[in-house]
């Protein structure tokens, strides 16, 4: 394994503890929650324990307010709590008793709000910080922040990359799980299908609807078959062959072990057919490549027709990843209407302007490419900051105001 890379949210998991009683790291199983945890407390008066381990739970139920209590002039990091999600009560009332900063630092692997047992959200008391796998800056050491950088930048298109297709095929495959870097595809493979096996025997089983592999695991490759495309739950329960009326369950059990995210459709009222219909994606790419049974070489091909979802969920899954440190606040979004306009991601700023992004896996710029941005830009006015085709060239583009054409590799290699 190659040296510890640095993450970019283990700044902004030290402003939460300087203004938080508690702070939850949240997110799929081996993304580095752990190990972020450790890098937040290092050279602090701290106490880690991990509720993966069989007498650390035994002593959290004896006596829960005791295993609480027991650094109390430190910091307590509580690793995979959810594993006994009673504890947050005993949480709740030590903050009560004392609301200072930085006391408790936990993580879980699924969401804690959807866990079984009696639990407490912690509002008011705690913040939540999502990690996600290694974002390609964290990968290559570059600083990375593509919407701060879009909208400060006079002339975002003056850019070039030395990346090509088989660039980002590979980083396709090889997706953010820091365990899988260096691996070569057959121990890959084998890690990831180790790791879903794993997670859906073991961590669902904790969630109501959780004790279903067979049919998570089905529901998982539907998903990935149709990567960043439309959910049409029902399509999704014939395929899987389970009853139409559980189909919601099984997807609240997989965006609650973060396995899955979805984009919610942006209805602003632009038109009156505007469809409210979410889009889905499994989050990591080489999980979603695992589970089509696909391998890199396959999508090398300039012909291979498999690769456009892929590529979509793969920038979303980035730009999700930057949401964490951007110095952007920023929502994610998706656009489509019944007339057939669309735009793939749509990121609405906090002060209301639009960034609106299409996805090409191509290595040319088309003016077809820009039609769905040119709705919004003319439907938009001076709320549209700017529009862009995010594809496989090497050097960027400029088609009209506003309107560029960018290499992917931009979103990780642009600077502010």
């Amino acid at each position: 394994m190659d040296l510890l890379l640095p993450r970019k949210t283990v700044a902004v998991g030290r402003d939460l503890l300087s203004a938080f009683p508690a702070v939850v790291i949240q997110g799929s199983r081996q993304v580095g929650k752990s190990t972020l945890a450790r890098q937040l407390v290092e050279g602090r008066n701290a106490v880690v324990v991990t509720l993966d381990d069989r007498r650390t739970r035994d002593a959290a139920v004896a006596d829960e307010t005791a295993f609480v209590e027991q650094c109390p002039d430190g910091i307590l990091v509580i690793d995979e709590v959810q594993r006994e999600p009673e504890l947050l009560l005993a949480i709740k009332a030590s903050i009560d008793r004392n609301r200072q900063p930085g006391r408790f630092l936990l993580t879980g692997s699924a969401d804690l709000l959807t866990v079984k047992g009696r639990t407490d959200s912690l509002a008011g008391r705690a913040a939540t910080l999502r990690l996600r796998g290694l974002s390609q800056g964290e990968l290559a050491g570059h600083p990375e922040d593509f919407v701060t950088s879009l909208r400060v930048r006079t002339q975002p298109h003056r850019f070039s990359t030395p990346w090509t297709r088989g660039n980002y095929v590979a980083a396709i495959a090889q997706g953010g799980y820091p365990d899988t870097r260096g691996l070569r595809p057959q121990l890959r493979h084998a890690w990831l299908d180790s790791y879903l096996d794993r997670v859906l025997e073991r961590d669902a089983t904790l969630l109501p609807s959780g004790g279903q592999t067979r049919r998570l695991r089905s529901v998982m490759s539907l998903l990935a078959a149709n990567q960043g495309g439309e959910l049409v739950k029902a399509r999704i329960a014939d395929g899987a062959d389970i009853p139409p009326n559980t189909i919601t369950a099984y997807l609240d059990v997989l965006r609650s072990l973060y396995l899955v995210d979805e984009l919610p459709p942006w209805t602003p009222n632009l038109t009156k057919r505007e469809i409210g219909r979410q889009k889905a994606f499994v989050s990591d790419s080489a999980l979603a490549l695992r589970l089509n049974r696909q391998t890199e070489q396959q999508l090398l091909p300039l012909t291979s027709d498999s690769i456009g979802g892929l590529f979509e969920a793969f920038i979303a899954s980035e730009l999700l990843k930057q949401q964490s440190w951007s110095e952007s606040d920023y929502q994610m979004f998706h656009f489509r209407d019944r007339d057939g306009v669309e735009v793939d991601l749509v990121l609405e700023l906090d002060d209301g302007r639009i960034i609106a992004i299409e996805v090409k896996a191509s290595s040319t710029y088309r003016a077809e490419h820009f039609a769905g941005l040119r709705f919004l830009k003319e439907k938009l006015g001076d709320r549209f900051l700017a529009g862009v085709v995010v594809g496989m060239s090497d050097t960027g583009y400029q088609f009209a105001n506003r309107l560029y054409g960018l290499p992917a590799a931009a979103l990780w290699q642009s600077t502010t």
